[in-house]
């Protein structure tokens, strides 16, 4: 028996040798072959076809990678087609309902390579048709974010016969592709006439505009149409050397240029998203603004005068800060609160009001517990100094109002100082008091406190610093008095301006936009530093410091100061947005003047390659193994 087993053992290790041809030094050569296909059924480009599932053979074992990222049928399948691989068969089943008169395209993109090595077919599409014609038209462009041109992958972007403003709400796309990572597209198998095109996120995979998807869309008319044309291809005899420069013909269809911005609308259903409480305060979110003020009716307290009232503009924060001590200490607060809120039938504002409750973490009793939990430790603590002969402090601490201060030690002649208050608070200004040290004395100087139109509880201290020279700033103790009753602490803080030959200078001449515009000055990362308005054509930027900048324009169409999104109801597109295609290098005691048409490059080739996030997909080549292999004998 053991003579008969080893034979038929070193069989199966000799077949499984020579079974598995092109695996490297120990098979032979790498299989760098890309899979070949043998045949399809139907046959590729058939007419007048009705069966719904259609196989590819290949000459070798195959699989497809990312199917659901990467294959797209058009038309758009509202049931997601079934796809399988098995061996050298790849399968798609199509469950949706096969149109009459229809081109129909499988595009599989570089999803299928072979087995062993991954060597890709290629970019591949099936075709056939179930009438009597093959549509063979192809539109291409890309998908930017309209917010920073970040090239957007996996949307769909479709094509509607329909030129009426509802079809992007109510119908399917009539042929629709999938972008890269680049953002590029291409649909396939588009027949003569006038289309509309659109993008989008398609979440819930209808293929059609649902409330919260990203968008794009434009409203110039797409002809289809192509010509024969030639293009030069380059072979190469080695990476360095140019072996045949050839003219190939080619069908180029058009357009293949096409640029769809994508945004996100702004949310405009209303509905009372949370609330929260502590006992200083009731605190109230929406999930979207409006012009409506909320009204506030205590039903277990007195609401007269009872509240403090801070909103944050469109009135979705709103925070009531108690002004009653009572209340602050009562642990469950009932409000009726009437406010405008979005119907789920209508999708239209209505007046609704909500019995609400406020419960603060910790129960009065609880906060006092742990109030003299504190002062019996420092009882505690005091008794110890008592018996080293220390009397110094000998009453229990104050806890002092907390501000959050912005004091830098060094500042640039165009910075201020900031602080934020943890609460309302009274503030007297004259607690405040600018000193400039001038030949060895420090005189009084001027300035002014403002405090924030959006933000109440923020100040700002401007003064016209000089470069060069020091300053002193001392704050009062107890001149800002909060809702509580909590006072600040003492503070004195020097202030020193740097001199002007420690920065650059940036000075934009600017051109190509018309109304009212601002220029961003980013980061190396794209991180926004400095905002300035566009004024007689001209942004510029003072006391910068030594490094690399890259500069955006925002084309403010409504003068806001900010980004504002598109709507699609309204036909409005987002605020353009244009980058400065290379980066600025500000060297110390340098200024750089810069002309700028900000419509002279395409929107496709603005932002600088450093700044975008999004990358193009690796493309897939046979690995060249046995190159490398030979290369490395040597």
């Amino acid at each position: 028996m053991k003579n008969i087993f080893f034979p038929f053992l070193l069989s199966i290790l000799l077949f499984l040798s020579c079974a598995n041809p092109g695996s490297g030094p120990d098979g032979g050569p790498y299989d760098e072959t890309p899979p070949r296909i043998l045949r399809m059924t139907p046959s590729f480009g058939a007419k007048g076809e009705k069966a719904k599932k259609i196989t590819i053979e290949f000459d070798e074992i195959v699989k497809v990678e990312n199917a659901q990222e990467k294959i797209i049928v058009s038309p758009p399948q509202i049931e997601m087609p079934e796809i399988k691989t098995s061996g050298r068969k790849i399968s798609v089943n199509l469950l949706d309902t096969l149109k009459e008169n229809t081109t129909y395209t499988i595009d599989f993109s570089d999803a299928i390579v072979d087995n062993n090595e991954g060597n890709p077919l290629g970019n591949f599409t099936y075709v056939f048709s179930t009438g009597a014609e093959i549509d063979t038209l192809e539109v291409a462009g890309h998908v930017l974010q309209a917010e920073d041109l970040e090239p957007v992958k996996g949307m769909i972007v479709g094509l509607h016969s329909d030129l009426a403003d509802s079809a992007f709400v109510s119908k399917p796309f009539d042929r629709v592709a999938r972008t890269d990572g680049a953002g590029h597209f291409s649909i396939k198998g588009v027949k003569p006439g006038k289309y509309f095109l659109y993008a989008l996120s398609d979440m819930d995979g209808d293929y059609r505009y649902q409330r919260g998807e990203k968008l794009a869309f434009s409203r110039d008319t797409i002809r289809p149409y192509c010509f024969a044309d030639t293009r030069n291809d380059t072979l190469w005899a080695d990476t360095v050397h140019i072996d045949t420069v050839k003219q190939v013909n080619f069908t180029h269809y058009m357009p293949d240029n096409l640029l769809l911005l994508a945004f996100s609308e702004q949310n405009p259903t209303r509905v009372l998203l949370k609330t929260e409480r502590e006992p200083e305060y009731m605190k109230v979110y929406f999930t979207a603004p409006s012009t409506h003020i909320p009204e506030v009716r205590g039903l277990n307290f007195n609401h007269e005068n009872a509240f403090e009232e801070m909103r944050s503009v469109g009135n979705d924060t709103i925070t009531y800060w108690l002004r009653d001590t009572a209340l602050v200490n009562q642990d469950t607060l009932r409000i009726l609160l009437t406010y405008e809120a979005t119907d789920d039938s209508t999708q239209l504002n209505v007046m609704k009001s909500d019995t609400l409750e406020f419960v603060p973490r910790f129960s009065y009793e609880r906060r006092q517990r742990m109030k003299a939990e504190d002062l019996a430790k420092w009882e505690k603590q005091r008794e110890k100094r008592h018996k080293k002969g220390d009397f110094s402090q000998e009453t229990p601490p104050v806890d002092p109002m907390k501000i959050k201060y912005d004091f830098p030690g060094e500042i640039t002649p165009v910075q201020n100082l900031h602080f934020t208050l943890p609460e309302p608070a009274k503030v007297d200004t004259s607690g405040f008091h600018l000193f400039l040290l001038k030949d060895s004395t420090y005189h009084a100087a001027p300035f002014r406190l403002e405090q924030d139109s959006l933000n109440r509880l923020a100040y700002t201290l401007r003064a016209e610093w000089r470069p060069g020279q020091q300053y002193v700033l001392n704050v009062d103790s107890a001149c800002m008095v909060g809702l509580s009753g909590k006072v600040n602490q003492q503070r004195d803080q020097k202030v020193q301006v740097a001199t002007e030959e420690q920065f650059g200078s940036l000075f934009l001449m600017i051109s190509g936009v018309e109304g009212p515009a601002f220029v961003q000055l980013l980061a190396s990362n794209g991180t926004p530093l400095q905002q300035v308005e566009v004024k007689d054509g001209r942004a510029d930027f003072f006391y910068l410091q030594k490094g690399t900048y890259y500069v955006r324009l925002i084309a403010d169409k409504n003068g806001n100061g900010k980004w504002d999104t598109g709507c699609y109801a309204e036909q409005k597109q987002a605020e353009e947005v244009y980058y400065y295609p290379q980066p600025f290098h500000i060297k110390v005691n340098w200024d750089i003047e810069q002309s700028w048409n900000v419509k002279t490059i395409p929107f496709l080739l603005q932002k600088p390659s450093e700044l975008v996030k999004q990358k193009a997909d690796p493309k897939k080549t046979p690995k060249n193994r046995n190159a490398e292999r030979e290369r490395a004998k040597r």
